[in-house]
């Protein structure tokens, strides 16, 4: 079973990988043998996970990029072509919420650059990585969704919305790039410690009660989430696609 989950001689392009969910997912590809870029915004945030990745005895080169700009998508995607060749696992992971409140206090500035962020430039990288992937006889696509894209939340809910257009996006992907053998698939994770739930982590009677509304009692780490990427970029997962994998510890479920 061990072979199941090789990931030896992939190539992985894995945008938000300088910290959190995507460093840990990008740490696990490159532990099973995966050649990854490592990408977000900040140069300096790139070039030290990629440089402690190769500290461990993997292969990892560092791309940043802004992925609201379809042209540096565009740069990106082409680096990891000319230094590593063909893409064989795309994993989608960097997203935005800049703004927490209701619906109706939010400003199209802020509606725009969430959708835009969330929702577009992974469209945009999709149909810039796919087709050649198609061409290469296939490969493996990890969307990151959320578990406020299957319930209401007051407070994040234009982001709740850019994560469910992004399961819907993995399920379209997958009926279109089936039949190229292209595996689609998409990722809820509940609370996970990381900067982008600072706030609840930070405040131990909301982390309490997160905790305890949660069967598992306790929140996620960045590990459990790269666990599941594993087995969706594997051939673990081989007859897998289009699904939306829920991480949670349960919370969708109590």
């Amino acid at each position: 079973m061990k072979q199941a989950f090789d990931l030896q001689g992939k190539v992985a392009l894995i945008t938000g990988s300088s910290r959190g969910i995507g460093r840990s997912i990008a740490e696990i590809f490159a532990q099973q043998g995966a050649r990854v870029v490592i990408s977000s915004r900040k140069p300096e945030a790139c070039e030290a996970v990629a440089a402690a990745i190769r500290e461990q005895g993997g292969e990892a080169l560092a791309c940043p990029c802004h992925i609201g700009d379809k042209e540096q998508l565009k740069q990106l995607v082409a680096f990891t072509r000319d230094n590593l060749g063909p893409i064989d696992i795309l994993v989608c992971n960097a997203a935005t919420n800049p703004v927490y409140g209701s619906l109706a206090e939010l400003s199209d500035a802020a509606y725009d650059k969430i959708m835009d962020t969330n929702v577009k430039s992974t469209f945009w990288l999709c149909n810039l990585v796919l087709p050649e992937m198609a061409e290469q006889g296939g490969g493996k696509v990890i969307l990151l969704s959320s578990i406020a894209a299957q319930k209401g939340n007051p407070v994040i809910g234009c982001y709740g919305m850019s994560k469910a257009a992004e399961a819907a996006l993995a399920r379209n992907l997958a009926v279109e790039w089936g039949p190229s053998n292209i595996h689609v698939n998409s990722i809820a994770p509940g609370v996970v410690v990381t900067d982008f739930a600072k706030a609840l982590v930070e405040d131990p009677a909301r982390k309490e009660k997160v905790e305890n509304k949660t069967p598992l009692r306790r929140l996620g780490q960045p590990e459990d989430i790269a666990g599941i990427a594993l087995f969706l970029a594997s051939q673990a997962s081989s007859y897998v696609t289009g699904q939306v994998i829920v991480a949670d510890g349960g919370e969708t479920i109590s």
